[in-house]
């Protein structure tokens, strides 16, 4: 497993302890915080910590392009990954922008599974507990999807369809149809083929400007014209080297 995380979670203490469950880390840092470095590597990372942990460090400047102009960035990454053979920068940066798909579980938290509704719990122990239920549900979905399209050489879990796993979960359960397991082990099943049959198209590379959408909120949108569209993108990354010697 390894975990995706914005830079207002890359404290050390964090980091540590993430690590030590055994799970990878790949997270953003402030530009602005040093880090020493211990060794550089080919692929312009290099060996660094934080604290007792070892890291390696990924400087990369990645530009969005669209009709409307170009944006540049900087960003600062930090990985427990350290082989730099089997896990290169540019492919640890282009994963980085991953971490943008919880707000689809978000989503399909709320939206699909819940169906908008709040939840019924009216006691603490009870929210932990439907919370907990809503997670559980979600991730053996993700597990029947991902099982499903690993069968077909080639094709991206995005493809796969939340709302027909969902539906087709939700069909079965209601039916009890197919409620024993059979002695051959399938990794597709019900959920799985009916997610294959309705895949999705390759997902785009688009953007859309940062900006508070919603009427009701406190928040004042920015300025009287809002730009609203979104655009198709291009993005081009560049690894920077650490100066010094």
């Amino acid at each position: 497993m390894i975990l995706l995380a914005d830079r207002n979670f890359g404290a050390q203490r964090l980091l540590a302890d993430i690590a030590a469950t055994g799970a990878e880390v790949l997270v953003r840092l402030k530009n602005g915080r040093r880090m020493p470095v211990l060794a550089r590597y080919r692929d312009g990372s290099y060996l660094s910590a934080l604290g007792d942990l070892r890291v390696r460090v990924i400087d990369c400047e990645i530009t969005i392009t669209t009709t409307a102009g170009k944006h540049t960035g900087l960003y600062r990454l930090a990985t427990t990954l350290l082989d730099h053979h089997r896990h290169p920068a540019a492919e640890l940066t282009t994963l980085y922008h991953q971490r943008w798909e919880i707000e689809t579980a978000y989503l399909e938290l709320k939206s699909t599974i819940l169906g908008g509704r709040v939840l019924r719990a009216r006691t603490p122990d009870g929210i932990d507990q439907e919370i907990y239920a809503l997670l559980v549900v979600y991730q053996l979905l993700r597990t029947a999807m991902a099982d499903a399209t690993s069968t077909r050489y080639g094709t991206d879990p995005d493809r796969a369809s939340f709302s027909i796993a969902w539906q087709t979960a939700r069909d079965l359960v209601i039916q009890a149809a197919g409620v024993i397991a059979d002695t051959v082990v399938d990794l597709v099943g019900t959920i799985g083929r009916h997610v294959l049959a309705g895949l999705l198209p390759q997902r785009r590379l688009r953007v859309s400007p940062r900006i508070v959408k919603r009427a009701i909120s406190k928040y004042q949108a920015r300025g009287p014209r809002i730009d609203r569209t979104s655009y198709k993108a291009t993005t081009g990354i560049e690894i920077l080297a650490p100066a010094g010697p």
